[in-house]
């Protein structure tokens, strides 16, 4: 008898709470495992554009729900990532970094019911009036993940722009794409809302500038965009439609250091409110 061959797993993309493969039809073969490879979905233009109208679609429910509930989701993807722990070890995820990124998802899922305690606040004011500030997400946010840590930087970027009540299209690393598209389905098992997060595969400068340019997309964080040039011309066409942009992060950033606010607080905007008082 001839020896069986192992049937190759096709990863695909995921948008809207779906995964469609490319309307390309493109893929491409990494590596995933030591003697195994996989098949992963190459987005296009046209992927990137659905993305963008499946992050809006989400974006009033997942804005106007509870904080508390938002905290919950973001807890609830902690449990189910820790339940496939060995299924990410399997892909060359060391074991580390996928407790950090399961620690970083509950930390982020804490935050949801303070956020508006530190951001917010009663201002001082010269007349009869109230004056209250509350943070309000920005909307659509386009993000270039980065290529290492896979998994902890992926989390370190969705979770603090999403726990504030913004959707996310993520481009996953091209070298990097197994962590993106199984967090996809650890994601699509969590209680997240489809659209909420959405996640593109393939080649950056393929994908990316669509989104940098689209005048559906609020904010642009290239954290993951390693080379300037490409950076730089990103930031150009975002600047088109003054999109608030995330400068990438230096080659030797520390991503389990403690994350701080800084994330969060640059994907939300502040909502000023005027109210007579009683007299």
């Amino acid at each position: 008898m001839s020896e069986r061959v192992a049937v190759r797993k096709t990863y695909k993309l995921y948008i809207g709470g779906k995964f469609p493969r490319s309307e390309s039809g493109r893929s491409y073969l990494v590596q995933s495992g030591e003697n195994s490879t996989a098949n992963v979905a190459l987005a296009s233009r046209k992927d990137a554009r659905d993305a963008v109208v499946a992050a809006r679609a989400a974006g009033s429910g997942w804005a106007g729900a509870t904080a508390y509930n938002r905290g919950q989701i973001l807890y609830r993807a902690a449990e189910m990532l820790e339940g496939r722990r060995e299924q990410f070890v399997a892909l060359g995820v060391p074991g580390d970094e996928v407790d950090a990124a399961t620690d970083r998802w509950v930390w982020y899922a804490g935050w949801a019911d303070k956020l508006a305690q530190v951001r917010g606040g009663a201002n001082p004011v010269a007349g009869p009036y109230l004056n209250l500030s509350t943070p309000e997400p920005t909307g659509v946010v386009a993000v270039v993940a980065p290529a290492a840590p896979a998994l902890l930087g992926l989390v370190s970027v969705i979770a603090p722009a999403i726990v504030g009540g913004n959707t996310v299209v993520v481009a996953a690393s091209p070298t990097h794409p197994l962590a993106a598209v199984t967090l996809a389905e650890v994601l699509a098992t969590a209680d997240l809302p489809a659209g909420v997060v959405n996640i593109l595969t393939g080649r950056l400068e393929e994908t990316v500038p669509s989104l940098a340019g689209h005048r559906d997309v609020n904010a642009l964080d290239l954290t993951g965009a390693a080379d300037a040039e490409l950076a730089t011309s990103l930031e150009v066409r975002a600047a088109e439609n003054l999109k608030r942009v995330l400068r990438p992060v230096p080659a030797n950033h520390d991503w389990y250091a403690d994350p701080g606010l800084a994330r969060m607080t640059a994907l939300l905007e502040t909502k000023t409110v005027w109210h007579p008082k009683g007299g």
